[in-house]
């Protein structure tokens, strides 16, 4: 189990990453490596910072009104820390998490390792981007297929 997670950056205070005012926490690690992905240099875990879980609360508790948002690289390339992260976040807050992931949702759900996280996440964004598919008329989704899905009311 491993005690730090990779992270690329944290951004508090966006609207980008789902509903309302968010802390966004951009993981690195992906092996989707969609063709026109806006970031490519979150594919590899090594571009990333190892912070603890208790490092990054420290990021995501001060912004008392803000939910969080998972993204990357893909946040289920490190699905046990992020899933510790989630439960932490969900024990310490009241904070919707959005998480945003290459995988379908019937790929997470076929998947005991990558499900994991599916009780402890509010909304998941699914599916990998498709340049050919690329759209900016559908709200936090970078292409048509991808989907917004609520997992909590």
């Amino acid at each position: 189990m491993e005690k730090f997670i990779s992270v690329l950056k944290i951004i508090p205070s966006t609207t980008a990453d789902g509903e309302g005012f968010r802390t966004s926490i951009y993981f690195a690690g992906c092996s989707h490596h969609c063709r026109g992905c806006h970031n490519p240099q979150a594919w590899k875990k090594k571009n990333g910072t190892m912070m603890s879980i208790e490092e990054i609360m420290a990021h995501i508790l001060p912004n008392e009104f803000e939910n969080v948002t998972f993204s990357g690289g893909d946040p289920l390339y490190q699905v046990e820390a992020i899933t510790r992260l989630a439960i932490q976040i969900k024990v310490q807050t009241v904070k919707t998490i959005w998480c945003y992931s290459g995988y379908t949702y019937e790929q997470i759900l076929a998947s005991p390792r990558l499900s994991m996280i599916l009780p402890h996440i509010d909304v998941l964004v699914d599916g990998p981007f498709l340049l050919e598919k690329k759209t900016n008329q559908i709200p936090f989704v970078g292409s048509s297929n991808q989907r917004v899905i609520m997992l909590t009311k």
